[in-house]
């Protein structure tokens, strides 16, 4: 994507620019940019805005710490508004909230996208398959390896379960469930397919 940033747009040079965490969504803050905040962000890839009230280049947490760290920069059609994925070192908000809004941002609800975001990797390796990449040896050997290797682990898992040792139970799950997601892309099923299915079966009696 081109970036023209048009601040002339604005008397006073500033555009604002949203600040949404790269993982989970939530919109973190808003701060404004001059050309200056902006080039700096770039070549750091650390969020530095203009402060009005400072009247300064301010980067955010150079205070606290609680930097926000560049993961993508977009600007909107009309070229006078900026969004920033980023990921955030701590709470962004100076009185300790997550987010200047008062909304949580949870690790938990991080954990949640990640196996979004595991599943598109396991996509993408079924559709640009690697020499070096496991899942896309897993793929081009077809659907009775991929289901084997489920019942491997899930063998594997039961055996850990008869013991105590809780790291390597979970490294078994972990593989199992990984397993489980390539089976499932390599039958072309999403994962959502099969939570409907549960919380169908859980859904209130009427």
């Amino acid at each position: 994507m081109d970036m023209k940033i048009d601040f002339e747009k604005s008397p006073d040079g500033l555009v604002p620019a949203i600040i949404q965490d790269y993982q989970t969504g939530k919109v973190l803050m808003l701060g404004y940019m001059n050309t200056e905040a902006y080039e700096k962000t770039q070549q750091e890839n650390i969020v530095t805005f203009f402060s009005r009230s400072k009247q300064r280049l301010w980067t955010k947490g150079e205070t606290s710490n609680n930097f926000l760290h560049v993961k993508e920069i977009r600007v909107d059609c009309d070229g006078d508004t900026i969004l920033i994925h980023a990921s955030p070192d701590g709470p962004t908000c100076h009185t300790g909230a997550d987010t200047c809004f008062n909304e949580v941002n949870s690790a938990d609800y991080k954990k949640i996208l990640f196996v979004n975001q595991l599943r598109e990797v396991i996509k993408n390796r079924k559709q640009n398959p690697t020499d070096e990449s496991y899942t896309s040896h897993l793929f081009k050997k077809g659907i009775n390896k991929v289901a084997q290797k489920v019942g491997e682990e899930a063998v594997e898992l039961v055996i850990e379960a008869k013991d105590d040792n809780k790291e390597l139970f979970l490294g078994e799950a972990a593989d199992l469930f990984y397993h489980y997601l390539v089976l499932l892309e390599q039958k072309n099923y999403e994962f959502d397919e099969v939570l409907d299915v549960l919380i169908k079966r859980h859904a209130p009696r009427p």
